[in-house]
């Protein structure tokens, strides 16, 4: 039966000691694969299931746009996913059915397929409530559940990232707009918004992004984005996340952010500081606990282990805005949006699509 995203259903409503980083720029040579590209849309995410099927999303940032979300079936070719339906949403209908703008999606360690809308199209609020969390079974391609965000983060938020952690059954979330971070209780459905206001979700004022010696500026002033990146350790120990548009690293303890009892200042005195490393949107770990993080400013990602100690993994002219990241049997993929090049961080060039296609790379860790 074709059905859209919503109609198989279960529906919820519902300081610290900084670390000096040490940089190291003595690296293995490795190598970019190409797995898949796309000369026309601007795609943002990359997710890679255990038995390697492969998707990636178009947020409806722009024009051109076709589809939302995509199951990738050769290096330039793929098809809507779950089907055309919930990819056929115009302005006007009705969003809670269907995809509207999905920023990313994510495959836990269940192998479950997670796909997050926060129904944003063209950065102008949220689209009549219908933001969303969406849990999907990859042996049926049919959604389990469905959490909306239902006035918890109000219409000018932009939820970006999330990580699940299976065991404890809760999910983190950024919201890059506003700054944030959301805490889903997946069992009950019950969702939360803390650290609103806390340095660690808001981007330092004082940093200058820096592409190919400009500053990243929109209408003229310095671009500025949130809370951003967001990565689960290996244990769920630890949530790190920082903001895009400056080089700081923070950490919390999870413990924390699921203690309903904690007053926003204690929540707050909890998070960690871990000092500067690199400007960065996507970031993941590993299981040996190393955290990886894109660095848009220099065409590179970035390696940091256990110590803290910084390290490029990879430098290469092809990591146009490295932007998010998923790891399986051995390989770190990632996608390149090439954000910077958008029409409106360009007044004077903006030629749309770009030359370069759309891209997501695998290389070995």
């Amino acid at each position: 039966m074709a059905c859209s995203i919503i109609s198989c259903k279960k529906d919820f409503s519902t300081n610290s000691a900084v670390a000096t980083s040490e940089f190291n720029t003595t690296t293995a040579k490795r190598s970019l694969e190409l797995v898949y590209t796309d000369s026309m849309y601007e795609l943002v995410g990359i997710a890679v299931s255990k038995t390697g099927r492969m998707f990636t999303n178009y947020p409806l940032w722009n024009q051109p746009h076709k589809y939302d979300v995509v199951e990738i079936s050769g290096i330039n070719s793929r098809k809507p996913y779950p089907n055309e339906e919930a990819n056929s949403w115009k302005d006007g209908e009705d969003g809670v059915r269907k995809w509207v703008c999905v920023q990313a999606v994510y495959i836990d360690d269940d192998d479950k397929l997670w796909v997050l809308d926060p129904a944003s199209p063209y950065f102008k609020g949220v689209y009549q409530h219908s933001y969303k969390l969406v849990k999907f079974n990859l042996e049926t391609d049919k959604p389990e559940k469905i959490y909306r965000f239902n006035y918890v983060a109000d219409v000018n938020s932009y939820i970006n990232d999330v990580r699940v952690d299976t065991k404890l059954n809760y999910a983190y979330l950024t919201n890059s707009n506003e700054g944030g971070i959301l805490i889903i209780d997946l069992n009950t459905g019950k969702i939360r918004q803390v650290l609103q206001g806390s340095p660690s979700v808001i981007s330092d004022p004082s940093y200058h992004f820096m592409i190919d010696g400009k500053e990243l500026k929109q209408m003229g002033a310095p671009a500025k984005f949130n809370s951003d990146g967001i990565a689960l350790t290996p244990d769920g120990k630890y949530l790190y996340y920082k903001p895009t548009t400056d080089n700081k690293l923070y950490r919390i303890q999870t413990k924390y952010l699921r203690d309903e009892s904690l007053s926003a200042a204690k929540l707050a005195s909890k998070v960690e500081n871990l000092g500067e490393f690199s400007s960065s949107d996507g970031m993941i770990f590993d299981k040996d606990g190393n955290l990886y993080l894109s660095d848009a400013e220099n065409y590179r990602i970035i390696k940091i282990t256990p110590d803290l100690k910084m390290h490029v993994f990879i430098a290469s002219p092809l990591l146009i805005w490295p932007d998010s990241f998923s790891i399986q049997d051995g390989f770190l993929y990632v996608s390149c949006s090439q954000l910077q090049k958008q029409p409106k961080y360009n007044t004077a060039s903006p030629t749309w699509p770009p030359q370069t296609p759309f891209t997501i790379y695998k290389v070995k860790l």
